[in-house]
């Protein structure tokens, strides 16, 4: 009797993760028009049409020259999250495998490439009594206040998370003063199973390259029109997705705090800030294959992107 061969999943989803202004989406083209395919954002601020300049979104040239989904598609008004995210890439990933066997997902949020290749832990939902003291306290004592008590519950959690973030702080005081188990821990439940498999490439510059890049980025952003796009969306400053960098700095300028000059300088401290922390979390993931970002023919030799 004759055995019937095995059929092995050959579907292959490929990580391109790594610090803002490295180079991850021309190698992400790059490697989608080697392959055919097309590429998911995992960036989270790029989700959102209002803000095109000030979160480096790929040019219309770009998205021209391969199809790109989850760019774009939402506005700042509109409510997603990580877990959403995590849904709606799966769902696409489905249909997206129908037609290739390569799927390039690219970004720097490294907490969305997480639920997309891991899945999002099990998390209690919000309780909003707990949620509005932990308002109060920002609002009567400052982010500092929030800043020690998770440095106390959770001092894991305080050493990977963006301290600048009040939205991220309250949510993970919420799930300690909820569960009384550290954010952290509740966090590292074990992963789910995917029916793909994931290859992860990690890019990563020399120090002094990278942050003259950066200070580069911020400065084109300025020629091109980041003044006035933080200007207009100035009016909706409370929102979570304008709490980022490039428009906080511009925010403070705004209302008299700061001048332009030292806003610009600060949008790229805090942007070789933040690419240092990307590159913290990402380095924790021992499944990352790190190369410099100009290496495309070195990329695509590697075993794990041939067919099996």
């Amino acid at each position: 009797m004759t055995a019937i061969p095995m059929i092995i999943d050959d579907r292959l989803l490929v990580v391109i993760a790594g610090p803002t202004a490295v180079g991850k989406t021309s190698l992400g083209i790059q490697l989608a028009r080697h392959f055919s395919t097309e590429i998911i954002s995992a960036d989270s601020r790029q989700f959102y049409r209002e803000m095109k300049i000030g979160t480096a979104s790929p040019s219309e040239t770009e998205l021209s020259l391969v199809k790109h989904h989850f760019v774009h598609h939402l506005s700042i008004h509109q409510s997603y999250n990580v877990s959403r995210f995590e849904a709606d890439v799966h769902a696409l990933l489905e249909q997206l495998f129908l037609q290739h066997r390569v799927v390039i997902l690219v970004g720097g949020s490294g907490l969305y490439i997480n639920a997309v290749c891991h899945g999002i832990d099990l998390l209690p939902d919000p309780d909003p009594e707990i949620r509005r003291k932990l308002k109060d306290l920002l609002a009567t004592s400052g982010i500092h206040a929030l800043r020690d008590e998770l440095m106390l519950a959770d001092p894991e959690y305080a050493r990977q998370v963006d301290l600048s973030n009040p939205v991220r702080l309250i949510r993970a005081l919420e799930i300690c003063r909820i569960t009384g188990v550290p954010y952290s821990v509740l966090r590292s439940n074990k992963p789910k199973q995917r029916s793909f498999r994931i290859f992860k490439l990690g890019l990563e510059l020399p120090r002094e390259t990278l942050y003259h890049r950066i200070n580069s980025r911020v400065d084109e952003m300025m020629e091109t029109g980041l003044y006035n796009e933080a200007l207009s969306l100035y009016p909706f400053r409370h929102l979570n997705a304008l709490n980022t960098v490039g428009y906080r700095e511009l925010f403070d300028h705004f209302e008299g705090l700061t001048s332009l000059d030292f806003a610009v300088s600060k949008i790229k401290t805090n942007s070789r800030h933040y690419a240092k922390r990307q590159l913290t979390w990402f380095k924790k993931d021992p499944d990352y294959r790190w190369v410099h970002p100009g290496e495309i023919g070195k990329i695509i030799a590697f075993p794990e992107l041939m067919a099996g």
